[in-house]
């Protein structure tokens, strides 16, 4: 019985399906932003699709990056390294994140570097008596993961001793690289590069060397930096906040997600009506509400309850009431719109009141997680 209604299940998915949600994610878009940060730094781009892709589909942005040349695209974890496997097998994957030491033999290490931020990890590598590539973890004042410069000769005998481990990058992370100034940059980039030295002068001869993520890559000067990882720049998002003195050094970059969905149903009210959970919307007028059917678990944030709005052709609309899990509420009482009408939650357009970077800045919410808080229920398309 129940292997015959997963049966039906899976036929009435393997047809067309239409939803009343969807994620738009631009190709040439991601193209673009990758091309910004190598023609901006002249170093080697490693695009980060840790988070789902930051939210837009790890699926989805691996596509659209097949055929492109990039050493590496960066993960957190095994399972992420397998979604991107699945769809472009002889791309090397770079996995970032911890995995349990006894985990590594149990993986399939084709075409996986990892990085090294702690002596278990490494000596479990070791043991494995295979040819593994890794990238050691500085830390350089994160204080999160990371090797300590006093740690670094004990680190690097552990590999002399291992001869199938294969050191080909040295990382760091920026704790403040999107900070006011560039002190702490600068004084994190000294370490760096003074471990790096270290390394060099034991024989070692690494391939890559990357210190800087997004905001980090236009601002940070190594002697031996030849490599970014772009993670938030990559999706267009400017990871510099609205007035920061470098924004405009990233004012190129095009989002790549645009958030659609469609009124399911109109409903008419009365002056004096109210709307949603605990009545903080009450109508002053006769009113059109549009139902759209997504909410909070799809990733609009209930932060945007009354003061949020989304786009309706060239104009906007407000958000009202309260969001919902699944519903959110808009007011299109000077709009002709119907049932099946489309709408723009979050806008792929940088100076639109609904995009990303306007809704964290309007709102003192957080580009990252407005992203990454989008639901891998709603469907994905790749578009051009």
């Amino acid at each position: 019985m129940i292997r015959s209604k997963i049966r039906r299940a899976r036929s009435v998915l393997s047809r067309p399906y239409d939803v009343y949600n969807r994620i738009e994610v631009s190709r040439s878009a991601l193209l673009h932003n990758a091309d910004f940060f190598r023609r901006t730094t002249g170093h080697t781009v490693i695009p980060v699709l840790k988070g789902n892709a930051y939210g837009h589909g790890i699926t989805q942005v691996a596509t659209a990056l097949k055929g492109q040349h990039f050493p590496y695209v960066a993960v957190d974890g095994y399972f992420e390294a397998l979604k991107v496997r699945e769809v472009v097998s002889r791309q090397p994957v770079l996995v970032m994140g911890m995995i349990k030491p006894h985990n590594f033999a149990k993986l399939r290490l084709r075409g996986l570097t990892f990085v090294v931020q702690d002596e278990a990890t490494l000596r479990a590598l070791a043991q494995l008596n295979k040819r593994v590539k890794v990238h050691l973890e500085l830390n350089t004042g994160m204080n999160r993961y990371g090797i300590r410069p006093d740690e670094l000769d004990n680190y690097l005998h552990l590999l002399q001793a291992a001869p199938r481990l294969q050191l080909e990058g040295v990382m760091t992370h920026l704790a403040d690289s999107d900070g006011a100034t560039t002190s702490n940059i600068e004084q994190a980039v000294r370490a760096y590069d003074a471990a790096v030295d270290t390394i060099l002068s034991q024989g070692f001869t690494p391939r890559y060397f990357h210190v800087s993520q997004s905001a980090g890559s236009v601002r940070a000067k190594s002697r031996h930096a030849n490599a970014i990882r772009v993670g938030i720049g990559l999706y267009g998002i400017n990871p510099f906040p609205i007035g920061h003195p470098s924004h405009s050094k990233c004012k190129e970059l095009r989002p790549a997600l645009k958030l659609v969905s469609t009124i399911s149903k109109v409903q008419i009210l009365k002056p004096g009506d109210k709307v949603s959970y605990n009545y903080t919307f009450t109508a002053k007028k006769a009113m059109r509400i549009g139902i759209l059917p997504l909410g909070y678990h799809e990733g609009v944030q209930r932060a945007l309850s009354n003061i949020g709005v989304v786009k309706v052709g060239n104009g906007f609309v407000p958000i009202v009431g309260r969001v919902c899990m699944n519903h959110t509420m808009i007011d299109i009482t000077e709009q002709d719109l119907k049932d099946g009408a489309e709408v723009t939650v979050y806008s792929n357009v940088t100076d639109d009141p609904n995009s990303i970077e306007s809704i964290a800045h309007e709102h003192d919410l957080f580009t990252y997680s407005l992203l990454t808080g989008l639901s891998p229920d709603v469907r994905r398309y790749l578009v051009e």
